[in-house]
Order: C-alpha cells, then sequence, then structure tokens
C-alpha cells in the first residue's frame, strides 16, 4: 500500500524521504509548477520535483521518477527523471509548498547559498539553475562539508566553498555576482551574515531568501517578535522586504523572509 509516501515518516528529520506512495507503474503526469525550474508530480499523490540533472543517481536517498518525454522524430521517446523534493527536509520547498509569491530562483540563476549543509537543499536548486546558472554553497562545518563536495563532484554548477559565512572576503575570489542569496545558517546574527555577504556579491535588486529559526536567535522570544526584529535589522541594511510566510506545518517557528537588495528607486515623473 506504500503508505502515505512524500511524507518522509517525520523519523528523525524526515527519514529517508517518504519511501512509500510514487510506486512505479501508476501512471504519474509531471506538469510544470508557476515557479520556474519547480514540478510538481500528479499520481497518487502529488509531490513537489525538480527535474534531475544527473539522471540515475540519487542525492540522499530520495525517490526518483521517470516519465517519457517528447517523441523524438524517429518515434522513440527517451525517459526523462524527476526527484522529489521534501518539504520536510528542505526549507525552499516548505516555502514553495506553502505558497510563497515567489523564489527568485529560477533556471540561469546565480544564487550563492550560505548553510548549505550536506547539500540536500542545495542540489535541488542546481536541478532549478541548470547548466546555465550557479550555486555557490558555502559551509562551515566539515562533515557535512565532505558531503556537500561529493555532491559537487557530479553537478557541475554546484562551487562548494568550507569556510565561515562571516568571513566573505575569504572566499570572494571563487564568486562572482549573484541574483540570489539564500541563507539557512542557523545562527544569532543571521541578518548580519547575509548583510555582509550581500554587500559583497549581491547585485542591486538582487533578491535575499532567509530561513530565520526563531529559538536560535532568541529562545525566550515570542516567534512573530524575533520575525519582526529580523526584518528590521534587514531594512537598516537597504533591504526591502517583500513577503514573510511561516513554514507550518513542516517546520515549527520557523519564517522564510524574501526582500529585495537596494531596489531601484522609483523615478518622479517630471510635469
Amino acid at each position: 500500500r506504500g503508505g502515505r509516501g512524500g511524507r518522509g515518516g517525520r523519523g528523525g528529520r524526515g527519514g529517508r524521504g517518504g519511501r512509500g506512495g510514487m510506486k512505479g507503474g501508476t501512471k504519474v503526469v509531471v506538469e510544470p509548477h508557476r515557479h520556474a525550474g519547480i514540478f510538481v508530480a500528479r499520481g497518487k499523490e502529488d509531490a513537489l520535483v525538480t527535474l534531475n540533472s544527473t539522471p540515475g543517481v540519487a542525492v540522499y536517498g530520495e525517490k526518483r521518477i521517470s516519465v517519457d518525454g517528447p517523441a523524438a522524430a524517429d518515434g522513440t521517446t527517451a525517459k526523462i527523471e524527476y526527484r522529489v523534493w521534501n518539504p520536510f527536509r528542505s526549507k525552499l520547498a516548505a516555502a514553495v509548498l506553502g505558497g510563497v509569491d515567489s523564489i527568485w530562483i529560477e533556471p540561469g540563476s546565480k544564487v550563492l547559498y550560505l548553510g548549505a549543509a550536506a547539500g540536500t537543499s542545495v542540489s535541488h536548486v542546481s536541478d532549478i539553475v541548470g547548466p546555465k546558472g550557479a550555486v555557490y554553497a558555502v559551509e562551515f562545518s566539515h562533515r557535512p562539508g565532505r558531503d556537500l563536495i561529493n555532491v559537487a563532484k557530479a553537478r557541475t554548477n554546484v562551487i562548494p566553498i568550507i569556510e565561515d559565512a562571516r568571513h566573505p572576503l575569504k572566499y570572494r575570489m571563487l564568486i562572482g555576482m549573484v541574483d540570489v542569496v539564500f541563507a539557512d545558517v542557523a545562527q544569532p546574527d543571521q541578518a548580519r551574515i547575509v548583510a555582509l555577504n550581500s554587500h559583497y556579491f549581491l547585485k542591486n535588486g538582487g533578491h535575499s531568501v532567509i530561513a530565520i529559526k526563531a529559538s536560535c536567535i532568541d529562545s525566550t522570544a515570542a516567534p512573530e517578535a524575533v520575525f519582526r526584529r529580523e526584518v528590521t535589522k534587514l531594512q537598516s541594511e537597504n533591504f526591502k522586504p517583500l513577503e514573510q510566510l511561516t513554514l507550518e506545518p513542516y517546520e515549527r517557528d520557523h519564517a522564510v523572509v524574501i526582500s529585495e537588495y537596494r531596489p531601484a528607486k522609483k523615478k518622479k515623473n517630471k510635469q
């Protein structure tokens, strides 16, 4: 019967990522999501998926779905493979399923990803931005950093950087200007870390997507108060907040805040 699929059992941080559901043989239709580069697999249960840029290879034991591609001139069809994106293991997937207006990460984007950990979410961002995009993945901790480097071996658009995001000058030689800064560093001074990196690498009019874990910043205050304070810090650093979204039911006391960096000034029409 395949259980509830996609849920990942939630056993210790999402277990292996949803074993049941999505059985081969059941007819699965893959449709584009309204966010470019993301897809929805409609079968017995719907799942968020990204186009696998390394077909045949799973990054962290996630489910893969193959569907027939368009027929070629000689009538043969190639298989197209997608990877299921589990919102219990990725804050970005949780934000997309929560109905965020835009994540600003699309095919061709250059993304600076702070707090890349072992590269589970990074691999999906790598799928989204595709061969013309790039993901600069910064992770300070060496053990997940090893896994991140292994992910990057198969994915040429991932540039792993094992450095402290508090010191962006250490990796300034590796990074060009980026369109989006994504941060999930779970540090009390997260807003400062994001601002520091943005001042160096984020283009004017670029965007930041920040996953805020309330208990990491101030475990004594109400989560709403913590989120508001972080938004105020971002505003003081030249960010214009566009939207804020809590990640219920996937994460407790988490929010994603999306802002525009140094937005272009509106020109006043001369009468």
